[in-house]
């Protein structure tokens, strides 16, 4: 996509790359602000999202047409999703809501990720890093999640690990699991797809 191509804020048009093998990927991606300290925090957080969805898409061979929602929420209504979909009453960095079904026709929807910007803030100042950086983990990490990797195992988590390491790396953001940390909430933290 060429900057002229590029969408206004908040548009969710369809986008389209080309993959070296000449398969398309579409992704219609949907990016919702419910809480407007999000665009005081991240400087175009549509295209932030698009190219780290996009990553994530790409390294894991997805072609064809999708659908993701991406939510940017406080930790309150994060809290409640986590309380009402996973049984836990506390709020956690993103949760991911993979699609249960696909349409006869039309894009594949992928499911939902959604964020929690003060859990995000504390956490991107607690590991001295950019609220965008750790934004783009979290929304790689989250896609990962729609697509079915899990941590719930240490073999599980070395290769979701792996993989957000090498998109990451390939975005130009430094290796989040560097110092043996784990991304908050996520491995034998708290973070999981939601049923």
């Amino acid at each position: 996509m060429t900057d002229e191509d590029s969408p206004a804020e908040g548009d969710s048009r369809p986008r389209s790359s080309t993959r070296p093998s000449g398969e398309t990927r579409t992704v219609d991606l949907d990016v919702s602000i419910a809480a407007p300290a999000w665009g005081e925090s991240v400087d175009d957080i549509p295209a932030l999202a698009e190219t780290a969805v996009e990553a994530a898409l790409a390294r894991a061979g997805v072609s064809g047409a999708v659908e993701v929602s991406v939510l940017l929420t406080d930790d309150a209504e994060q809290r409640d999703l986590n309380r009402d979909h996973r049984g836990k009453d506390s709020s956690t960095n993103v949760l991911s809501f993979p699609a249960g079904f696909a349409p006869p026709a039309g894009p594949r929807p992928l499911g939902d990720v959604s964020l929690a910007l003060e859990t995000v803030l504390r956490e991107a100042g607690e590991q001295e890093i950019s609220v965008a950086d750790h934004l783009t983990h979290l929304l790689v990490h989250g896609t990962l999640h729609l697509l079915g990797y899990d941590h719930d195992d240490a073999r599980d988590a070395e290769e979701m690990e792996a993989l957000e390491r090498e998109i990451l790396a390939g975005l130009g953001i430094a290796d989040p699991y560097a110092d043996g940390d784990l991304l908050p909430g996520t491995a034998a933290s708290d973070d999981e797809r939601a049923a």
